[in-house]
């Protein structure tokens, strides 16, 4: 078993944990290997024996397979009319691999699980473990833990449950985490692209939640409205071309309609399957669908966890449907994981992530696409790829790349999406940090202009002493203007009494038809009085500026200087 680095590295870090606590979670992205992981944590753990626990039948014989062919260690189901030996030492198979359900049956007696010793296994491996909050789930753990010595490991590609149960019930730590985003950029997972497609008259916004997610049957109801199935499937058919697609719907009657109508459009591209399907039903679907016989596969609740594409047609599956909205970032992920692992032999035997990434560039599968159905959403917040892409880009930078990806009209890759938003985000905020540094220039500006000239002195009068220093008034933004355009003064650097006085001085030199502040300025500078009148001051400073702004006698102010005049000692 040649395991990939992050593989190599999990496992590693699950046996250091497994030295200070006896129960542990691993996270990793679906397509990733975590049947694999769970193999090499058998094959370390052997001649003890291992217990491989998982919640849907489909999941068993694919677990057990995968688990002997990596290790070759010999592993027994115990599921249905398949049963492990347990009586004898010699027959005992050190893997065996069962599903929760089976565990759990016998009615009122101690169950299936009875059967087996749990002081003769020392490793409990649960897949998909953000389940083992159930009931269900804590029988059989709290059975095989009397084995004080037991280890336990979860793995899961969504440890974030819907209903908020903490799993830190049932793991004391989390040994290592491993995520799609972190698969993409090593080359591991295709690149996601995301596309949104506007439906008409559809409508989220009067559904309940229930459990942290939209109300069922109320979402089943406005899903199964021929007119949405009927956009859903055009606007699908459009898209997709002839690449291969999984279809997620609500209910069975969804699954069943949305197929049908495909069928309409392309006859004989589409199937449904549900958890009723009979089981020989059920293989002759999947293995058209695996051999490329049918093109779209529309499934309620059958291929949302753990379910490999053995992608016999060398194409694999390509699009994922989510004719299924939901709130749960757990649900949608295992949705949307299902068309993200790159086809098979494509990446393994690189060892470096760019040649990983050009081989998935250069395959019949170089990326894979969401494609989301949005309407009037109203008060929820529902998944998109940007939810499960951008666990470690911030909130902000999440909901500009969903924004930006609903007005493109046409697939967006949405790594790429996530990053442009966090590189948008910086240059607004670059952008505001320069305003915000141009604006305390200014200031620092205005102050400096208050304190070269003294607007108390040229006025003639003394400023006002603050009764209470420490009472602050608030002036209007139009007394603010004035201070500031008129008299030059930086409100926010004098007292607020002061900026009044200030203001009760301009009004009253208009008043009395008075030289303006400017003017008293130039008056003060060459040594003239500042209780001009308006017109006296017009002419005096005409007068300076016509002597080469030299000071002239003021009996002369109002003719024009014959020959320049030194300023008066």
């Amino acid at each position: 078993m040649n395991l990939r680095p992050y593989q190599s590295q999990a496992s590693d870090a699950i046996f250091r944990e497994w030295q200070t606590v006896n129960s542990t979670l691993a996270v990793m992205a679906t397509g990733l290997g975590k049947t694999v992981l769970a193999a090499d944590l058998a094959r370390r753990m052997f001649p003890r024996r291992t217990l491989f626990l998982a919640h849907r039948r489909e999941l068993i014989h694919q677990a057990a397979d995968k688990i002997t062919r990596a290790t070759g260690l010999r592993c027994e189901i115990e599921m249905g009319d398949l049963r492990a030996a347990e009586h004898s030492l010699f027959s005992r198979a050190p893997v065996i691999v069962s599903s929760i359900q089976t565990q759990c049956a016998g009615g009122d007696g101690g169950g299936r699980m009875a059967k087996f010793d749990p002081w003769r296994f020392g490793c409990l491996i649960l897949d998909e473990c953000h389940h083992a909050t159930s009931s269900q789930w804590q029988r059989v753990i709290n059975y095989f833990r009397t084995n004080p010595n037991l280890k336990i490991c979860g793995i899961t590609a969504t440890p974030d449950r819907a209903d908020e149960e903490a799993l830190g019930q049932v793991f004391q730590s989390v040994a290592f985490e491993y995520e799609i985003l972190d698969g993409i950029k090593s080359g591991w997972l295709v690149p996601v692209q995301q596309q949104m497609v506007h439906v008409a008259g559809l409508d989220f916004s009067n559904i309940r939640t229930t459990a942290g997610d939209l109300n069922g049957g109320e979402l089943a109801s406005v899903m199964e409205a021929e007119k949405t199935m009927q956009q859903v499937a055009a606007s699908s058919i459009e898209i997709i071309g002839r690449k291969r697609a999984l279809a997620f719907t609500q209910s069975v009657k969804q699954a069943e309609m949305l197929a049908e109508i495909f069928n309409r459009h392309r006859n004989g591209s589409a199937a449904w399957i549900c958890g009723r399907t009979r089981d020989d039903d059920r293989r002759r679907i999947l293995t058209e669908y695996a051999h490329g016989a049918i093109q779209i596969l529309c499934n309620c609740g059958i291929t949302t966890e753990g379910w490999d594409d053995p992608a016999h047609d060398l194409q694999g599956v390509q699009v994922c449907i989510m004719a299924k909205p939901t709130k749960s970032r757990s649900l949608y992920t295992q949705m949307a994981g299902r068309v993200i692992r790159p086809l098979p032999n494509t990446v393994d035997g690189f060892d470096l992530e760019e040649d990983r990434k050009l081989a998935i560039a250069s395959s019949a599968k170089p990326h894979c696409l969401v494609v989301d159905f949005v309407g009037n959403s109203g008060r929820h917040k529902l998944m998109t790829t940007a939810d499960i892409l951008g666990g470690k880009v911030s909130a902000e930078a999440a909901a500009l790349a969903v924004r930006n990806a609903k007005k493109a009209g046409k697939p967006v890759n949405m790594t790429e999406a996530l990053d442009d938003a966090e590189d948008e985000l910086k240059r607004r905020e670059q952008e505001r940090l320069a305003e915000a540094a141009r604006r305390a220039r200014l200031v620092a500006k205005a102050r400096f202009t208050t304190q070269d000239v003294n607007p108390f002195d040229v006025l003639a009068i003394n400023p006002a002493v603050p009764r209470d220093p420490g009472k602050v008034g608030v002036l209007s933004e139009h007394d603010r203007r004035i201070l500031q355009t008129q008299l030059g003064v930086n409100p926010d650097a004098i007292p607020y009494v002061q900026a009044l006085q200030l203001l009760r001085e301009r009004n009253r030199r208009f008043r009395e038809n008075l030289c303006t502040f400017n003017q008293a300025k130039v008056l003060k500078r060459f040594g003239y009085a500042t209780d001009m009148s308006f017109t006296e001051a017009t002419a005096t400073i005409d007068a300076l500026a016509r002597n080469g702004w030299r000071r002239v006698p003021r009996a002369n102010a109002s003719a024009p200087a014959s020959a320049p005049q030194e300023v008066a000692a």
